[in-house]
């Protein structure tokens, strides 16, 4: 199971040092556009094994311990650890959700003001909206942790 993870760590940090270099270096992209979507597609889709191989192997690991087991040891297993990294899965992907969702609508209703500040109140509606979406991955994830 560590050959996973090791093969997750490198297909991680091999995304962050493309995205970096790119970010320093914007011409080379031009150059690279030959191969650099099927290398970027190889690099995800072996991020994307990994994370459904980890599930499938360390789900076993996270639900093969008893309860007078689990007390008595006092180091975190590697399923348990799993699940304690997928608890915090949909916080972090509700709020990029929102991020997303708040960027425009923040703009849009900025725009609006301007125009007609009437519309304050209507606005201030859709962003408590956008930013719900934050709150929902919250109060999911506070459900998983007390099912862990």
């Amino acid at each position: 199971m560590y050959w996973l993870v090791g093969l997750m760590s490198f297909a991680i940090l091999g995304l962050i040092v493309t995205g970096i270099f790119l970010e320093m270096r914007p011409g080379y992209a031009l150059r690279m556009r030959p191969w650099f979507r099927p290398a970027m597609g190889t690099q995800l889709l072996v991020f994307v094994g990994a994370q459904l191989g980890l599930l499938v192997f360390g789900i076993n690991n996270a639900f093969a311990e008893t309860a007078e087991a689990a007390v008595a040891v006092s180091e975190i297993s590697t399923g348990m650890g799993l699940a304690i990294l997928g608890v915090g899965i949909p916080t972090g992907l509700s709020t990029i959700g929102a991020g997303i969702a708040v960027g425009p609508i923040g703009a849009a209703s900025l725009a609006a003001i301007t125009e007609k500040p009437e519309t304050l109140g209507r606005t201030l509606i859709y962003l408590g909206l956008a930013e719900g979406i934050a709150i929902y991955g919250l109060v999911i994830s506070i459900l998983l942790l007390n099912r862990i």
